[in-house]
């Protein structure tokens, strides 16, 4: 194989194939590097495009960026139908076959330990939304909202759309609370994100909970079905749940570094760039 290879995650040896004919980043197919009873799972990726330089300036590219995470969360989520894997970040890349196996042995002994706490588990994520009040969608740029009569009449308009803001808020947090409790009863761990910014995701409404959570395989039919009672229990709240993923947001610290949890993208020189490329193959946490 020439050519620099890109890491998708490691994992150990597969008990069922992987789909024929699989192909992740730039489409090039998967391949299967065995190495100290580990498995790595790569591809061949040009130079042209992954060596340092480029790779930076890729980086900066939204486009580029986007395609490079559809193909690699394409091999993630076929690895993750027949296997525990532990992906590694966006654009991990190594010189070599070589390079790969160095990798493997310098962390194998977290590499192991991680795949045993996560072995038979997958993450799903749930975020909650509060939805646009059925005022504000008529006061569009269409039907703007009626003009006060007086500035007494503008004040008090004010201040009853502030306490109906206030309370939907209020309402909204108490509602992802008891949510995130009920959830977090039922998977083996939890962790809380950042509200998404609407303005990025483009998604509808105001993210008020972005959370994941650790569920047994043998158990995510019952975590599912707890989600889907909760849609429309709670008026103007929408939930939305996404999985089963990886379990991106549950591999541990020392095992984050040249995984998507970390602070950058390895390149073929074993350099950090790009703080926020990580996330971008992720579920979106």
């Amino acid at each position: 194989m020439t050519g620099l290879r890109y890491v998708y995650a490691v994992c150990r040896p597969l008990a069922a194939p992987l789909q024929a004919e699989l192909t992740g980043v730039a489409g090039a197919p998967a391949k299967l590097l065995h190495h100290h009873g580990l498995i790595a799972v790569v591809s061949q990726v040009p130079e042209r495009d992954f060596a340092e330089e480029p790779l930076r300036a890729h980086l900066e590219d939204l486009d580029w960026l986007a395609a490079t995470a559809r193909g690699h969360q394409q091999v993630i989520d076929a690895l993750t139908a027949v296997t525990t894997p532990l992906p590694l970040r966006l654009a991990t890349v190594f010189r070599d076959d070589s390079g790969v196996r160095v990798m493997i042995e310098e962390r194998e002994e977290v590499f192991l330990r991680t795949l045993d706490r996560l072995e038979g588990r997958v993450e799903w994520g749930v975020k909650v939304y509060v939805e646009p009040t059925g005022q504000e969608e008529s006061a569009g740029p269409d039907r703007p909202a009626p003009k006060p009569a007086s500035g007494r009449d503008y004040l008090r308009q004010r201040r009853m759309k502030a306490r109906e803001h206030e309370d939907t808020w209020q309402r909204a947090e108490r509602f992802a609370g008891r949510l995130h409790s009920l959830l977090s009863e039922h998977a083996e761990a939890a962790r809380l994100h950042a509200p998404q910014n609407s303005a990025l995701s483009k998604a509808s409404g105001q993210n008020v909970l972005n959370a994941a959570y650790l569920v047994p395989r043998a158990k995510s039919e019952e975590f599912v079905e707890i989600v889907d009672r909760t849609k429309g229990e709670e008026p103007g709240m929408r939930v939305e749940l996404t999985g089963p993923w990886a379990a991106y947001s549950f591999v541990e610290p020392a095992a984050a570094e040249g995984t998507q949890s970390a602070e950058g993208p390895r390149t073929a020189e074993g350099t950090h760039t790009a703080e926020s490329a990580g996330s971008a193959a992720g579920e979106g946490s």
